[in-house]
């Protein structure tokens, strides 16, 4: 989680010549204070870059996310302010009450026809952050009537949600899929987040392999914080018996959280030491406390980037939970930070899903079936009698952690990335 003010500092990537990049501005819909999604990917890397002396600016939408509304003080159609020692331009944009296909088509090409008119400053490159991938096309269309080279990041591929979620019907998934390889194809580079993410677009969308680039996600959250462990769980309810099982982020129509409200009630009704938790907010936070209310499940609102991390690691088990048929769509961020804490990690996910394959390779905690409440529930129970286990699976995370999820790494990944854009642009214009 991130504030508005500075983020705490790190490391230098050692980049030998910032200069050789030239001025980079990154166009993407979401961005701190939003503390959750992609919103901490992007600050981060921006952070990053300009720690490096890398002049970078961001575009940005008003920060809406997960709770679907615009964040208190922020107001008027254009807003400026410095974070991290980064220039961020706010931009205004329609906020739908409710996440659907529609809305969201309506909120990405709002944001992205004034992300195309804004001003930009003269970059020598431009980062474009998908999703919103409506936004990076039109953002697009204006980098090559002027010239500039970019890369589009995807964090989420679109034409998988669309088919895998069941939404807007074949005719809808056809249009959408032809969008998207369309704005990928032109775009002078792509990045991904993940292995699959590139073998669907080289495979099923057409690009090619050589113009995609796989930079993982990096943890966010620090692996020992100065906190008291006991003190953080007393402040949230926590008695020292509780098995707390943390669910932390988005509470959407992806993460199918009824799951979560079904074994909460399995656990209330048989006495069990398991309570789960809910941090955080998203378009489904009120139907599930509707559904809720057991003496086994709390719900907890966002918290700041402190206190955030704080409740990770006093937690017990941290959780992923998504919907049944997700098995492309999306890489969980969450992940990157859950393999911090040394604590187990659950799944609750199909067997083929991309979240399967991430624990399995981080050999950081035990999957069950989507939307089978008794045996997400069952799975706590027994890490809960297990500790040597639990703690093992702690371990293992972490040191997939140190190995693979490097922000030191990604943000070196991509400043080579933007240097190859840029000077592949400069001599292009030189031999023409």
């Amino acid at each position: 989680m991130h504030s508005t003010g500075s983020s705490p500092t790190r490391m230098t990537t050692g980049v030998a010549d910032p200069g050789a990049i030239g001025r980079v501005l990154i166009v993407g819909l979401n961005y701190v204070p939003e503390p959750t999604g992609i919103a901490p990917y992007t600050t981060g890397l921006a952070e990053g870059l300009a720690r490096d002396g890398v002049p970078v600016r961001v575009v940005a939408g008003f920060p809406h996310y997960p709770q679907w509304r615009i964040h208190d003080g922020y107001s008027g159609r254009t807003m400026r302010e410095t974070i991290g020692g980064v220039p961020v331009t706010r931009l205004r944009h329609y906020v739908p009450p409710a996440p659907r296909l529609l809305d969201r088509l309506v909120l990405e090409l709002g944001f992205g026809l004034r992300a195309a008119t804004a001003r930009w400053g003269g970059p020598d490159v431009l980062l474009l952050v998908s999703p919103a991938l409506f936004s990076t096309g039109l953002a697009g269309l204006r980098a090559r009537l002027t010239g500039v080279p970019y890369a589009v990041w995807v964090q989420d591929i679109y034409t998988l949600g669309v088919a895998e979620s069941g939404t807007g019907g074949r005719l809808a998934g056809r249009l959408l899929s032809w969008v998207e390889r369309s704005i990928l194809r032109s775009a002078n580079r792509v990045v991904v987040i993940h292995d699959r993410f590139k073998r669907y677009l080289v495979e099923d969308l057409g690009i090619e392999a050589d113009r995609v680039a796989v930079v993982r996600n990096w943890s966010h959250v620090d692996e020992a914080p100065s906190f008291s462990r006991s003190g953080t769980r007393e402040r949230l309810g926590w008695g020292p018996d509780d098995v707390i099982v943390l669910h932390a982020g988005n509470m959407g129509a992806k993460q199918g959280l009824e799951n979560v409200v079904q074994a909460s009630q399995l656990a209330a009704d048989r006495g069990s030491r398991v309570r789960f938790v809910l941090l955080g907010d998203g378009n489904r936070r009120a139907a599930l406390e509707a559904l809720g209310g057991n003496s086994a499940l709390d719900f907890l609102d966002p918290l700041p980037e402190g206190e955030f991390t704080a409740a990770l690691h006093a937690a017990d088990v941290l959780l992923v939970n998504e919907r049944p048929g997700l098995t492309e769509m999306s890489v969980p961020s969450k992940l990157t930070s859950y393999f911090a804490t040394g604590l187990p990690v659950i799944a609750a996910t199909d067997a083929l899903s991309v979240t399967a394959e991430e624990l399995i390779r981080s050999g950081a905690g035990p999957r069950v079936d989507a939307a089978d409440p008794a045996a997400l529930l069952a799975a706590a129970e027994t890490l809960a009698a297990d500790p040597e286990s639990a703690a093992s699976y702690g371990r293992a995370g972490r040191v997939f952690r140190g190995e693979n999820l490097s922000e030191s790494s990604a943000i070196a990944a991509f400043t080579r990335i933007l240097t190859d854009v840029a000077a592949r642009a400069t001599a292009r214009r030189a031999s023409s």
